[in-house]
C-alpha cells in the first residue's frame, strides 16, 4: 500500500531531527516585489521570514538539553515528557509566521531563549532558580500549579461550551487555562481540545503548539502578541507610552500575564521569568547583556488587569 505523501514527510522530518541535520538552502523568489522563501520541512511555506535560519540551525539537541538537564531527573513529575523533537516539530508550523525567524539570527536566538525563559518559569512547579536545583523545568504536568477548580466561564456556552466533566486548568508549555482558551487553541491547532484538554498532557508537541499559539496571538486585538511585543514589530500608541510599555522582554510578560506579574515592582514571580530569560541566553552564547531593551515589566500598566478574566 502506498504511503501517503504527509506521513512520507513527517518520517522524513524525524528522521532529520534525530540525526542533526535540518539545514536546507532557501529558495527564493519574488512576491509582489518582496523575497519570500521556502527551505525545508521546518520552514515549507512560502514567507518573508523562511529566508532567515530556521531555528534548528541555532538552536540545536545538546543545547535544548543544557537548557532542561533536570526535566528527567528522578523525582520529575513528567520523565520523558518534553523534548527537543516536540519543540522543533511544534515550532515548524509557527516559523513561517516569524517565530524565531524575524529579524536574523540574534534576534531568533532571543526569542527562542524568551520563549523558553518563561516555559521553563513556568513549568518549574513553583522552583524559582533558573540555574538548577531539583524542580529545574518541565517537572509538572501543570495541574499541580493550579487550584482545585474546573475553570468553566459560562459566558462564554454559545462559542466554547464546556464539555461535561472537562476540566480546563493549566495545561501546555506555557500554560492555558479556561475553555475559550482551549476552544481557540483548538480552533488554530485543529485539535479537539474543547472537548479533550488532556490531549495537551498526552502529547509533546501539542503541548509546546499551544503555548506557541499563546506566545503568537494576542489576547485582543488592540494590542500585541508577545511575539510582537518581544521582537519590535509593534508600535506602542501615546496610552502604551504614558504606561510604559515598549516593545521588549516586559511587555511579553505583561501580554501574558498582566497584574499577576507586572506593575508591582521587582516581585518574584517577574524576576523568576527574568532571570529564565537570562540564563538561557548566557547558555545559548548570545549572553545577557543582548536581552535587549525595556527587559522589566514591573513599572508598567497591565492590559488586561486581573479583575477581568484571567489571560493565559
Amino acid at each position: 500500500m502506498e504511503m501517503k505523501w504527509w506521513i512520507l514527510a513527517m518520517v522524513i522530518a524525524t528522521a532529520g531531527i534525530v540525526e542533526g541535520d535540518l539545514s536546507n538552502p532557501p529558495l527564493k523568489k519574488k512576491v509582489r516585489g518582496e523575497t519570500v522563501c521556502t527551505q525545508g520541512w521546518e520552514c515549507e511555506r512560502w514567507s518573508k521570514f523562511c529566508c532567515n535560519e530556521t531555528i534548528s540551525e541555532y538552536f540545536q539537541t545538546y543545547q535544548f538539553e543544557n537548557f532542561f538537564s533536570k526535566r528527567n531527573s528522578p523525582q520529575a513529575h513528567a520523565v520523558g515528557f518534553w523534548d527537543y523533537k516536540s519543540f522543533i516539530t511544534a515550532a515548524a508550523v509557527y516559523q513561517p509566521l516569524g517565530f524565531g525567524t524575524t529579524g536574523g539570527k540574534l534576534m531568533g536566538m532571543r526569542e527562542v531563549s524568551a520563549f523558553l525563559g518563561v516555559v521553563g518559569s513556568q513549568t518549574s512547579c513553583g522552583y524559582g532558580v533558573a540555574t538548577g536545583g531539583p524542580l529545574a523545568w518541565g517537572l509538572c504536568y501543570n495541574r499541580e500549579m493550579s487550584p482545585s477548580q474546573s475553570y468553566c466561564d459560562d459566558s462564554y456556552k454559545y462559542t466554547y461550551p464546556c464539555s461535561p466533566g472537562a476540566e480546563y486548568y493549566g495545561r501546555g508549555a506555557i500554560p492555558i487555562y479556561w475553555n475559550f482558551n482551549y476552544g481557540a487553541a483548538g480552533e488554530n491547532l485543529k485539535a479537539d481540545l474543547l472537548n479533550h484538554p488532556e490531549y495537551i498532557e498526552q502529547n509533546a508537541t501539542l503541548a509546546f503548539q499551544a503555548a506557541i499559539w499563546r506566545w503568537m496571538t494576542p489576547i485582543k486585538k488592540s494590542q500585541p502578541s508577545p511575539h510582537e511585543a518581544f521582537v519590535g514589530t509593534w508600535k506602542p500608541t501615546k496610552n502604551d507610552t504614558l504606561s510604559y510599555r515598549l516593545p521588549g522582554f516586559g511587555t511579553a510578560m505583561n501580554v501574558l500575564f498582566g497584574d499577576q506579574v507586572c506593575g508591582q515592582g521587582d516581585i518574584d514571580p517577574m524576576t523568576v521569568i527574568m532571570s529564565h530569560y537570562q540564563y538561557y541566553l548566557d547558555l545559548l552564547g548570545v549572553g545577557r547583556e543582548q536581552a535587549g531593551p525595556n527587559l522589566s515589566c514591573a513599572e508598567q500598566k497591565a492590559f488586561n488587569p486581573s479583575s477581568a478574566t484571567a489571560s493565559s
